[in-house]
């Protein structure tokens, strides 16, 4: 039901792109966000974004860097990570805030110092 995609490998200071495709019973009606996972690490919301779009929540930690956005009409789900650093390495996944929330496979991102 949701399926990220556009991780691979990066230099610090270079751009991902990455997209969630979602069914649109899953989209519909439900906020959607991203979280990541880093070994050794907790798993840490990255960004969230409402039904419509219009409010969104970012970690500290990637405020001012990551854009969240979404396009209900194509059911998808996108983030925008700039000036990236190794930190931001993990396994990105796209999730959904329904009732039960839920998420699909995720994609790796991994970042070169």
């Amino acid at each position: 039901q949701l399926q990220a995609s556009g991780g691979g490998l990066v230099q610090a200071g270079g751009s991902l792109r990455l997209s969630c495709a979602a069914s649109k019973r899953t989209f519909s009606n439900n906020a959607v966000g991203w979280f990541r996972q880093a070994p050794g690490k907790e798993r840490e919301i990255v960004a969230h974004i409402s039904f419509r779009g219009g409010v969104t929540y970012y970690a500290d930690s990637v405020k001012g860097r990551f854009t969240i956005s979404r396009d209900n009409a194509k059911n998808s789900l996108y983030l925008q990570m700039n000036n990236l650093n190794p930190d931001d390495t993990g396994v990105y996944y796209c999730y959904v805030l329904a009732p039960t929330p839920y998420w699909g496979q995720g994609t790796q991102v991994t970042v070169s110092s």
